[in-house]
């Protein structure tokens, strides 16, 4: 079965984790703390190994980094790509 999220497919929504390789130590905390096998440890810094498995909208990952090397888009701009892809289906 296809995920979707307010239904868009989720492939088509570029909602992940970013990881900033200067700030990143290696700690794991993201991968012991997210359940859906987003990261996995790199050579320098931690990767976003399955982007379209994190859960859209979450980022509570984030919070789970004790210094602050992951990132999210904006939410707004989460609500911009969901009503983008709507409307090219026309389904709004």
């Amino acid at each position: 079965m296809k995920k979707t999220y307010l239904g868009v497919p989720r492939e088509e929504i570029p909602w992940y984790p970013h990881i900033n390789a200067d700030l990143c130590t290696l700690c794991g905390a993201c991968k012991e703390f997210c359940p859906n096998d987003v990261f996995e440890a790199g050579v320098e810094c931690m990767l976003v190994k399955n982007p379209m498995n994190c859960v859209v909208a979450c980022d509570k990952c984030a919070a789970e980094c004790p210094i602050a090397a992951i990132s999210f888009p904006d939410k707004a701009q989460l609500l911009k790509w969901v009503e983008e892809a709507k409307s090219k289906k026309g389904t709004t």
